[in-house]
Order: structure tokens, then C-alpha cells, then sequence
């Protein structure tokens, strides 16, 4: 980024924090702060807000990318889709990029992200080297290991209650213009959870150092890992954002097979089809595929019919028609410990009638800890996620409260980007009450913003 180019990302960065301010300022005392977002990627639905959010409009952009130390410097309404499209120019990428483009910076931190690199470079908010955080205070501050550390290690899991990141600033890998990818089929969970706990501790397949590492589940008898080596050796490449399906085509009846993407094409494989989840709304169908035009084959616009879907309850005036209950909605994503993965899995297929299920290890690469979602630094997990719908119990979120409890059981946590139904105490258990109690009263003495057990399991 040349120097104009640098003093024009900064004044514009400046004034868009100023305008952040100047809303802040004008909501009314008593009245809760909340963001104006044109997107999110929360799943839950949530009470209807009165006023007008803060106005983030200033804070989407790239602000400054140093190739020599790796870094790039990111308004916190900046979409991975725009940092990425940023960095790649210069061989770079984030350490860790999640699955949808329309993610963002600070909701990545602020929630939790993950994907195929975590295995080696853990969850998004430890590749972040320090961040302005505009406080329910109403006082923007840096925090970092050094600085405000208590705020900046319980910022990612609090969803936007202790405040919202302005700016991050984040370290970056060298990434080559391809990715190789083999695709490892397993009859049997047990092999499937060996192989991916060997993979993940010795980050090598044959011998060879794997960059990437993921999984899909289609059964107990049909299940995969995909391995992705970087290469700079140039090809052929697939192209998955046309008429062929990703997760599809890793599907085969035994053994391995391969394939190659672009860096960019590889990073973006989930969103074109939001994993699997494209195929409700009919953008799998072979005949409205090739009409459906290209661009509106993406996350972004999935999300957008399905928030159209809640709100009028398409779906369950569908069941109701074929004379059926309505459906209960099944959108989370869990870790537990990689011992425990065959036997969550195994309880999971039994109980749950959904599939596919998308698995990804992780490992966390502070050895100090994140007390809002604590799991133990430098211990493998694996992150289950499934999305989908079942047939509605004798309760509300009937199943989802018997996943909770499992995965209590087996000793593992979830996400709260989607619905949850726990009590009070088990919630302050599990998230780090009073952790979380401590760093709120410092930085948003007055409860300007909400509660972190209101705003996830309370819908708030």
C-alpha cells in the first residue's frame, strides 16, 4: 500500500470512529447500545430493538497491510472477503479465515471463528496482536497482551457486551497460489477420529507437512478428511462456484482421491453452497442451478432467504399443509476433546437425524487461556458442526437441550452464535461468570450494553 493510498485508509478510518462516537453519544441514556449491521451470521432470533444503532458505515475497510512484518491493520466491520482479497495480492492470507465471506473481523473475535488451519493456528482472536475497542463506556481503548489485558482476553466469546472491536491489528502467513487436496475416505468413526487425532498432533500425512485439515461425516459407514497441502506448482484446478458441489465431490467409495484450488477458490469452498445448506432453497437442483446466476450463489444470500423463511414461517406453514408439527431449528457448532469425537459422534447419529456434519480440530496456541470459552491451551478438540431442522418435541428446543447436555457430558462446550437454553448457573459454569462479571463492571459500569447470558440465551 503505497502512502497516499496509507494517509487516506487512516483518515478515512479516523472519521468513520468519529461518526461511531458521535452515535454513541446520541442514544438515549437508559436505552441499549446496539450495532447498525447490514449482515450478521448470528442464528437466534432475537427481541425487536427500538432506536438506531451505532453507525459502523466508516469502519469497513483495509486500513494498512505491512508485508514485511505480516501484519495487516483492519477496521473491525471489515468482511473477510475484503481482507482476504487484500492480502492474497501480496501472497498473504489471515492466519485463520472462516468459512463465510460477509464474516467480519470483530465478529469473528468477539464470537468465535474457526477452520481448516486451526489446527495449527488455533481460533481467530489469537492471531490478534492488539485492537481498538469502543467500551460501554463510551471510551475507545487499545487493548492487547500488555495493555487493558484483562478486556482484551475475555473480548472473544462476549458478542459485542463488553464492546466493539474499531480496529484490529493481526499477524498474517505467507500463503502459494494453489492448494492440493486429498480426500481420505473411513468406514468406521473410530478410524476416522484416529487418523484425524494423528493428523492434527503430527501435522503430516506421508510425510509431508499439511497446511489444511478438515472432515465430513455422512454416516457412520461414510465419512472423509481433507488434506491441503499449498503448492506452487501450476495445473489444472476445479471450479466449484459453477454447476459442481464441493462437499459432493468429495465423495467416493474407498480409499484416496485428489483434487486441486486455487488459494482463493480453496479459502471460499464452503461459501458458494453455505456448506451443504443451499440445498433447501433448491440451488442443488441440477435444472435451477444452471438459471440461478452465479453471483447469488452465496452465504450471504442463503442467510437472507432463510431470515425471510423465520419471518414468515414458510416452512412450518409447509408441515402444516402435509399435515406435520413444525420443525425445530438445529443450527450449532460444539468442540469436545478430540478423545472424545468417535463417541460424541456415535451418540450424535443415534439421537440427532442430521447429516451432514462438518468437523474441524483445533488447538489453542496461547498457554494462558480465553476465560469466556475455556478450554485447555495446547489440548486437541474438534469443532462438530451440524445445521439443520428436526421434528419439534414435547419442549421447546427439545433438542437442543439434550445437545447441550451432551456435550456436557463429554466434556466439550458450544458456540453461542445460535439458540441456547441454559440456566443462569450452568451458563456463568461454562462461560466464565465471573470473569466475564469483573471486566464488565470495569468497562461498562453503567450496562450500557447487554448482558452476555441476556443477549445468548435469553434472545435479547
Amino acid at each position: 500500500m503505497g502512502v497516499p493510498a496509507l494517509v487516506d485508509a487512516q483518515r478515512a478510518h479516523a472519521a468513520g470512529v468519529q461518526r461511531l462516537l458521535e452515535s454513541y453519544r446520541a442514544v438515549p441514556d437508559g436505552t441499549a447500545v446496539r450495532l447498525a449491521k447490514p449482515t450478521s451470521n448470528l442464528f437466534r432470533t432475537r427481541t425487536t430493538t427500538q432506536g438506531r444503532g451505532l453507525d459502523t458505515s466508516g469502519l469497513t475497510g483495509v486500513i494498512a497491510i505491512d508485508t514485511r512484518a505480516r501484519t495487516a491493520e483492519v477496521a473491525g466491520m471489515c468482511t473477510y472477503d475484503d481482507l482476504v482479497a487484500a492480502t492474497l495480492r501480496h501472497g498473504l492470507a489471515p492466519l485463520v479465515v472462516p468459512q463465510l465471506k460477509t464474516i467480519t473481523l470483530g465478529g469473528a473475535v468477539t464470537g468465535l471463528g474457526i477452520e481448516s488451519t486451526s489446527f495449527r493456528n488455533g481460533l481467530p482472536h489469537e492471531s490478534v496482536l492488539e485492537m481498538d475497542i469502543l467500551t460501554g463506556a463510551g471510551e475507545v481503548l487499545t487493548a492487547s497482551p500488555t495493555e487493558h489485558a484483562d478486556l482484551y482476553r475475555a473480548f472473544p466469546n462476549s458478542y459485542g457486551t463488553l464492546g466493539y472491536a474499531v480496529r484490529l491489528r493481526i499477524d498474517l502467513e505467507p500463503v502459494t497460489p494453489f492448494v492440493t487436496l486429498r480426500h481420505l475416505r473411513f468406514h468406521s468413526l473410530s478410524d476416522l477420529a484416529d487418523a484425524l487425532g494423528r493428523l492434527a498432533q503430527t501435522g503430516r500425512l506421508d510425510g509431508v507437512a499439511i497446511d489444511y485439515l478438515d472432515g465430513v461425516v455422512f454416516s457412520a459407514e461414510e465419512s472423509y478428511l481433507c488434506v491441503g497441502v499449498q503448492t506452487d506448482a501450476r495445473g489444472a484446478v476445479s471450479d466449484y462456484t459453477g454447476q459442481q458441489i464441493y462437499y459432493r465431490s468429495i465423495q467416493h467409495d474407498t480409499g484416496v482421491t485428489d483434487d486441486r484450488l486455487t488459494i482463493h477458490d480453496y479459502l471460499w469452498r464452503w461459501d458458494t453452497d453455505w456448506f451443504w445448506c443451499s440445498q433447501p432453497f433448491g440451488a442443488q437442483d441440477r435444472r435451477l442451478r444452471r438459471i440461478w446466476p452465479k453471483r447469488y450463489r452465496s452465504s450471504s444470500v442463503y442467510s437472507t432467504l432463510m431470515k425471510y423463511e423465520q419471518r414468515f414461517r414458510v416452512g412450518d406453514r409447509i408441515e402444516q399443509l402435509r399435515g406435520r408439527p413444525p420443525r425445530e431449528r438445529v443450527v450449532q457448532d460444539i468442540e469436545v476433546p478430540m478423545e472424545r469425537c468417535a463417541a460424541f459422534l456415535r451418540w450424535f447419529l443415534d439421537t440427532v437425524p442430521i447429516t451432514p456434519i462438518w468437523l474441524c480440530p483445533l488447538r489453542l496456541q496461547s498457554d494462558v487461556g480465553w476465560p469466556l470459552y475455556p478450554m485447555e491451551p495446547r489440548r486437541s478438540y474438534v469443532n462438530v458442526g451440524f445445521w439443520s431442522t428436526v421434528p419439534i418435541g414435547s419442549v421447546a428446543g427439545a433438542t437442543n437441550r439434550r445437545i447441550e447436555r451432551a456435550v456436557r457430558r463429554f466434556e466439550g462446550h458450544k458456540s453461542l452464535y445460535s439458540d441456547s437454553y441454559y440456566s443462569r448457573e450452568e451458563f456463568d459454569e461454562l462461560y466464565g461468570g465471573d470473569s466475564y462479571r469483573a471486566v464488565k463492571k470495569r468497562y461498562d459500569p453503567d450496562s450500557r450494553l447487554l448482558d452476555l447470558y441476556a443477549k445468548a440465551v435469553q434472545r435479547r
